[in-house]
């Protein structure tokens, strides 16, 4: 897997980049983050499936990302599932900083043959999840669709972000749930893209986000 990529040494940019480390008794969870990246990843959750969305997450957002996740499998996937979403979203938190210069809102519209997902997504400061999907099938692979909700519940609460998903049209749960990664990372590189016609202002009239 190709190293994850930094903007060039000839500009003055600063790559926003965060890692968390979050051990408990059930998971031991470590995320990597570059938000200015090229979409490179090195996911190993023990979950091939949820993987491959997290995968989704870092190509559509061209979010270089590095996940870890060492969980208590022989139960179930549901800590690491969503330990995994809680730790990425203290490290986009991190990463994205004071918000300064933010775009704020994204949005996307994402189809895949017979499914279509929309995400909007607030970086807000406050945290909510409204998530209308109605999955076809209990199991994608080894992912219980259940943890979706989980891993998005764990993420906006601590990347402090109002996120709603909507599944829109779909019969395959596997189209069903690429649809709504795809279409969360599209949102996600909308939002964190700097403003240049705001820069150094925060987004928002209250003066804080």
């Amino acid at each position: 897997m190709n190293s994850m990529s930094t903007p060039s040494a000839s500009t003055d940019f600063t790559p926003r980049i965060a890692e968390i480390q979050r051990n408990t008794n059930e998971t031991k969870i470590r995320v990597r983050v570059n938000l200015d990246g090229t979409g490179v990843s090195k996911l190993a959750t023990g979950i091939g499936f949820f993987d491959h969305m997290l995968d989704q997450i870092a190509r559509h957002g061209l979010i270089d990302l590095e996940i870890e996740a060492d969980g208590d499998l022989h139960i179930d996937g549901h800590h690491t599932v969503e330990d995994v979403g809680i730790t990425l979203g203290m490290a986009v938190a991190k990463a994205v900083g004071d918000k300064k210069g933010l775009t704020r809102y994204g949005h996307s519209y994402v189809p895949l043959d017979e499914a279509l997902s929309r995400v909007v997504i607030d970086f807000s400061g406050r945290p909510g999840l409204e998530m209308d999907v109605k999955f076809t099938s209990g199991m994608i692979g080894a992912l219980d669709t259940q943890l979706v909700f989980e891993f998005f519940q764990g993420f906006v609460n601590h990347a402090l972000v109002s996120l709603h998903i909507d599944n829109l049209k779909g019969h395959n749960a596997h189209h069903q749930c690429e649809t709504m990664f795809k279409a969360f990372g599209r949102a996600v590189r909308m939002a964190i893209t700097p403003d240049p016609r705001s820069a150094g202002v925060i987004p928002s009239t209250k003066g804080c986000l």
